[in-house]
């Protein structure tokens, strides 16, 4: 199991609107380097979603229902994910930079990057707990 921050404007698709969908297909990845880590996701997989934009904040809690990674089209990864809790906090990215866990993390050094791996440590850090 590896875990993972997912970002997202909330304009465009918001928690609020995995939560009342339940599950979606996440798309809309176009980096390469996210692409990559999106394609490293499996089945039960733990996902932390992140709001861009004005919020700049982790918001909920997901996981990965299926992962259909087929390298025929490895730039359009078919990844099915399902809603979880929202945070009992939104975590800032300010809070975030300013936790040494974070120091070395893609969320703070590759801010463009919109499918982020996390260590257990700041998967739990994020989580609450």
């Amino acid at each position: 199991m590896a875990d993972f921050l997912l970002k997202t404007e909330p304009s465009d698709y918001s928690f609020d609107d995995l939560v009342k969908e339940k599950q979606t297909v996440w798309t809309g990845v176009k980096n390469f380097a996210a692409i990559r880590h999106l394609l490293s996701t499996k089945r039960g997989d733990r996902l932390v979603i992140y709001h861009t934009g004005e919020v700049k904040a982790a918001v909920g809690l997901a996981t990965v229902v299926s992962a259909d990674t087929d390298p025929k089209s490895p730039t359009d990864p078919h990844v099915v994910i399902a809603a979880g809790k929202p945070l009992a906090s939104p975590v800032t990215l300010a809070t975030i930079k300013s936790e040494k866990l974070f120091r070395d993390s893609p969320l703070v050094k590759m801010g463009r990057l919109s499918v982020v791996p996390l260590s257990v440590a700041q998967y739990r850090y994020l989580a609450g707990g």
